[in-house]
């Protein structure tokens, strides 16, 4: 799910917490466990990363800004307090993927393709407040960020989804780094099993999402982040 267009903590943290992991430690684990997975999805996109604007890469400065902060609330969120919020975080997630098509109709985004300097300002903003959201959370900013890369102009999901997978690694890299050697939040044995699925689901998504088409890819995404929101609702 990373891979095609983002989600997958939707996946790994929902089951981490079923399994009956207390919430900050599974989005801890979540967090260190898809980072190898996010590796792979970049090598599996690295033919569009070669048709890439280079001007977005501006954006990891931002992401590793925010992710090591995002880590360090983490750190300092009761574990009462997160349980109550991410069902929160989920939606507004899963709410601006779907917004993302008519706001880029809206605004005519699609006019001012070759004006993304204007943009980058302003989305440079816009990935620090993702890069801090990421390193304390993690589900849904794939999805942040391929709405920003629309806002931008871009239009290729296959190339967002590249570049998206660039800046995840940027974001979940440095937290995950916090996270492992500085917070003892992590549960190694599920974060080293989970890791193992990630690397192999890294690699082959990006042939799988070609295959699927971008329609299929959102449907899925908004799908599985309305269904998380929900689930994670009952439980509370």
């Amino acid at each position: 799910m990373n891979s095609v267009a983002g989600g997958g903590t939707l996946i790994s943290f929902p089951t981490l917490v079923w399994l009956g992991i207390p919430g900050v430690n599974a989005n801890a684990t979540s967090t260190v466990a898809l980072l190898p997975g996010s590796l792979g999805s970049v090598w599996g996109y690295r033919r569009e990363l070669r048709h890439a604007d280079a001007r977005v890469f501006a954006l990891a400065v931002p992401s590793l800004l925010g992710g090591v902060l995002g880590a360090i609330l983490l750190e300092l969120t009761p574990t009462e307090l997160f349980d109550r919020i991410v069902p929160l975080l989920i939606f507004f997630a899963t709410c601006l993927f779907m917004a993302q098509e008519p706001l880029q109709r809206r605004f005519n985004l699609t006019a001012v393709h070759d004006a993304r300097s204007r943009w980058l300002s302003w989305t440079m903003f816009f990935q620090f407040g993702v890069g801090i959201y990421g390193g304390y959370f993690g589900a849904g900013i794939g999805i942040l960020m391929l709405a920003a890369l629309s806002l931008m102009g871009h239009t290729d999901i296959h190339q967002m989804n590249a570049v998206k997978n660039v800046l995840t690694v940027c974001i979940n890299g440095v937290a995950a780094l916090y996270l492992a050697f500085f917070s003892g939040l992590v549960v190694w044995h599920d974060a080293l099993i989970m890791a193992g699925g990630a690397i192999a689901g890294g690699v082959a998504g990006a042939g799988i999402a070609r295959r699927m088409g971008r329609p299929t890819v959102r449907r899925i995404v908004i799908a599985i982040g309305l269904a998380m929101t929900l689930s994670l609702m009952v439980r509370l």
